[in-house]
């Protein structure tokens, strides 16, 4: 089949498999990101994310992850919400959770529609001139991969100033992933910047984790601090974390493109009832065994129970709610040093019921 033809229908496929947007780019088309990354890491950003210097070489290349690899698919999967995220933070007894976090983990979700595509993408290409079938490989945020600089290599959107993805058709609310394959594809042009002035999402981070614009110090990041983050949070930071527990959707929230986004049509990102804002007194309860049960098949599960109920003993801190001092005070004994710390400080902050 044509290359031409073939992407047509490939991308006629990926829509029905799904998927919000897909465009190509080559291995080879962020040449730039190698000199980003290699002074952010410099800069001490990544902080415990040691994962990350240790695979800089692939991170900073995408060519040689798979040096086989001629085109790299990239797809985005919408997963807007359909309330506002921020509400939330008004209300200092509830936890805030990120949107992604609410339901089902997207490493899943998004796995299994691009197997399905790239199954399709085999049979639908045919034998290549050596005969043999061409090759896939699929990625979704868990390898080496710099998703968001080759989305906007393949116009999928633009790195704004918070550093994610903006699309001028899905907003910022979207995940990524990637079909690197042997095929030989026709690329889309590349997305430009459409930030302008615009500077909300710097202005709206509580913790001022952006140095500068298009710069990210994830060691003060939110999102970084509730969930990569091992031991205790710098006690300086704790406060601007408010009632956020996993996550946070601050400088995405604030987007101006977000005018655009619409709620998910997957249902398995529609926020589940019991991850909209739930009580923290509740969750305060959890042992290791309720965790398990609550958070299966959810992205919050891998942080494990201790980390989890930390963030919680931080975001009881900072509500300035007596009446959940009975919800904190147990853990303050708990075996974890870390939790019981998290709960000490907790309850040095609330007032006496």
């Amino acid at each position: 089949m044509p290359g031409d033809t073939l992407v047509e229908t490939l991308k006629r496929q990926a829509l029905a498999e799904g998927f919000s947007a897909v465009r190509i780019c080559a291995p080879e088309a962020v040449p730039q990101v190698a000199g980003r990354l290699q002074a952010f890491l410099e800069a001490g950003f990544h902080g415990q994310m040691q994962w990350m210097e240790e695979r800089s070489h692939w991170r900073g290349d995408p060519a040689q992850l798979w040096p086989e690899a001629q085109s790299i698919i990239m797809l985005a999967e919408n997963y807007g919400p359909d309330h506002d995220p921020l509400a939330v933070l008004e209300q200092p007894d509830r936890a805030g959770i990120s949107v992604y976090a609410q339901n089902k983990d997207y490493h899943d979700v998004v796995k299994k529609r691009l197997k399905r595509l790239a199954r399709w993408l085999i049979a639908e290409a045919g034998p290549q001139e050596d005969g043999a079938a061409a090759q896939v490989k699929v990625f979704v945020d868990t390898a080496p991969v710099p998703e968001k600089a080759l989305g906007q290599a393949a116009g999928l959107g633009w790195q704004g100033k918070h550093t994610n993805l903006v699309s001028r058709e899905l907003g910022s609310w979207f995940f990524l992933g990637a079909i690197f394959t042997t095929l030989e594809l026709p690329r889309d042009a590349p997305e430009v910047d459409h930030c302008g002035q615009c500077r909300r999402c710097l202005d709206a981070c509580p913790t001022d984790a952006f140095p500068a614009p298009y710069q990210l110090d994830a060691r003060r990041c939110i999102s970084y601090l509730t969930i990569e983050h091992k031991g205790p949070v710098p006690e300086e930071l704790r406060p601007a974390l408010g009632n956020r527990i996993y996550g946070c959707d601050d400088c995405l929230a604030v987007c101006p493109w977000n005018k655009f986004a619409r709620r998910a049509s997957e249902v398995k990102y529609h926020a589940r009832d019991d991850l909209n804002a739930p009580a923290l007194a509740e969750l305060a309860g959890l042992d290791d065994a309720a965790f398990r049960a609550r958070f299966s098949g959810s992205p919050i599960k891998r942080i494990g129970r201790d980390r989890f109920l930390r963030n919680v003993a931080y975001a009881i801190g900072n509500s300035g709610r007596a009446d959940l001092r009975t919800a904190v005070a147990p853990l303050a004994e708990d075996p974890d040093p870390t939790l019981a710390e998290a709960a000490r400080w907790a309850l040095d902050r609330l007032p006496s019921a």
